[in-house]
Formats: structure tokens, sequence, C-alpha cells
């Protein structure tokens, strides 16, 4: 990939693997640290050409394509090196795509006041790769399954997948309150919303998005639930919010939870939100097959469950002691 210059016009040639990109995100890969806003500006203007002519932000890039970009101000000072970062742990990898286990606490992307995430990290740790996006998104505070591909057709083809809901998805989440039915369908509609400080919420409301959620009862405590969660629509906060509206908010949630629970969860080695995606199953964009993923609980999620059940085993002997 050819550097960006201040004081210079620089030409790129599309090759297979860019083709079928929109420009306006072609732009946004390559020209790092330029606002979005001047991007767009540049599109509208006809400054930046396609074989010579004007193109709109919708168009798709062909193979062979030459697009000339014009001299562009890099604001170095809007975004500062991203980290190395320590490794990430590889699920599953081939010539088409790689499967990580996110760590909580860490954006998918930069943006929206974050300088950098998994994606700006893992192009930094593979600077030889030529083509790493995210094929979908998990929460900063969530941990677990992520599929990053690593080809143009990969994801395409994973897009499609989640297009059309094909794509299984489960999540383990930790919640207040005993959760009774075995297994229990949850269809309520979610309407987003900004705050006046820029944040994204949602709630449940009738004019909203259809939201499919399906949760099934793991472990029951005196306090607390291990739910596995099946999510047939990808609406944003949409386990959290289902599970909140319904009486039962995430440990550690500090969106939509119990801000009491969570303060003293912290004090017993929970910091920070029981959510984890924990397996995943799709078609694999180039042989077809079936790939099943899974990633195991964190330890500090596991540690918790295990002093919850030693807690919990001390109070029935206790009960059982002075019966």
């Amino acid at each position: 990939m050819k550097e960006l210059s201040k004081a210079a016009v620089v030409r790129h040639r599309i090759d297979g693997e860019g083709a079928g990109q929109r420009i306006d995100n072609f732009l946004l890969r390559i020209c790092k640290g330029v606002p979005k806003s001047h991007l767009y500006r540049i599109l509208r203007d006809g400054q930046v050409r396609v074989n010579s002519g004007r193109v709109g932000p919708e168009y798709r890039l062909c193979a062979g394509d030459e697009v000339r970009v014009p001299p562009l101000r890099l604001d170095k000072s809007e975004r500062p090196p991203v980290p190395l970062g320590a490794p990430f742990q590889v699920v599953f990898e081939d010539d088409w795509l790689i499967a990580i286990d996110k760590p909580a606490g860490l954006a998918v992307h930069g943006g929206s006041g974050v300088s950098f995430g998994v994606i700006e990290q893992l192009r930094r740790q593979r600077p030889a790769a030529r083509f790493l996006e995210l094929a979908h998104r998990l929460d900063r505070e969530t941990s677990g399954l992520l599929l990053v591909a690593k080809k143009r057709a990969a994801l395409s083809a994973l897009h499609e997948q989640f297009r059309r809901g094909s794509v299984e998805k489960q999540y383990l989440a930790l919640v207040r309150g005993r959760w009774l039915a075995p297994l229990r369908h949850v269809r309520l509609p979610l309407q987003k919303r900004l705050t006046a400080e820029g944040e994204r919420r949602v709630s449940v409301d009738s004019s909203g998005k259809e939201a499919h959620s399906i949760v099934r009862l793991v472990a029951r405590w005196e306090n607390f639930s291990l739910v596995e969660v099946r999510i047939e629509t990808g609406r944003t906060h949409q386990i959290r919010v289902h599970l909140t509206h319904l009486g039962f908010p995430l440990c550690g949630d500090d969106k939509y939870g119990d801000f009491a629970l969570n303060k003293a969860l912290q004090k017993q080695g929970l910091d920070r939100m029981f959510l984890h995606a924990a397996a995943l199953a799709t078609i694999h964009p180039a042989t077809g097959a079936r790939l099943s993923l899974a990633a195991p609980l964190p330890s500090e999620l596991g540690g918790f469950l295990a002093r919850l059940e030693e807690h919990e085993r001390k109070d029935y002997e206790l009960r059982a002691g002075g019966v």
C-alpha cells in the first residue's frame, strides 16, 4: 500500500482483493488520520477519481480500477500510534479468516472517543497482511469469539450469512435473580437512541426493530443464574437490554445493570461485565463446510463462578448443620 503524502497525488491500482468494496470504505481504510467528513467532501467535490472520472461514495470498485487520491493533510494528533499490544489468542485461522478470543475492555475498532481497537492492533501485529477486516462486532465490554476476514470474498460471504441470520452465536451471561424457565424465547422490539453525551442507549419499544433471543438456563444459585443466550437477531446491546427488561440485569453491566450490585461484586473480584461470546457456527466461505468454534470462559469469569459455587456450598452446609 502506498503512503499518503501531504503534497502529492497518490494512485492506487485495485486488485482482486479490493474488488467489490465501496469507494468510501476504501478511502476510510487507506487514509488513516484523515477525518471522515473530509474524505466525503473530497468525494463530493470530485477530487477523488476512478479511471479519471468522478464517482459517488456508493461506487463499488472493480479489479483494474485506478483510484486517484488528492494530496491530503494527515492530522496525526487525532490518532496516536496504535500500540503493538499482546498477540491475540487465535481460536482458528486459515487463508480466509481468523477467529480470535477477544478480551473484555477492548473495542473492536477505533472511533467514538476510542483511538484504536482489535482490528487496528491486529493490522499492526501483522504488517504483511494485505487484507484484514471485521466480519461482525462485539461490545467493548464483551469477551469471546470475533471473526476477521483475510480476503474480500470471505468478508462478503460472512456478511451475507450475518444478514440472513444463518450464523449461530451463543453467549454465556450471569444475571441477578433466579431464572426459572429451562428454555425461553424472548421477542421484544428494541429502539436505539443517542444520549446528550453521544452514547448509544437501547430500550424495549413497540416502535423499535424486531429482536429475538433464546435463553437457556445453565446453572442457578440463590441470587444468581448462569444462562446461555442464542441471538437470532444482532441488535445493539440486545442481550443486555432483553434480560434487564425482564428483571435479570447482567452482573457488572455499567449501562443497564444494577449499579449497587456491581459495586458489591467488584469487591468480590468481578470488575467486568459477565457476558462472553462462547460459541459460533458458520459456513466456511471457501469450502462450504460447517465451521463450529468455541472459546472457554476467561479465568476471571470462571474463577468468580467457582467462588460463587463454593459460597453456596458453605451456606448449604451451615443450614444443614443447623437443622
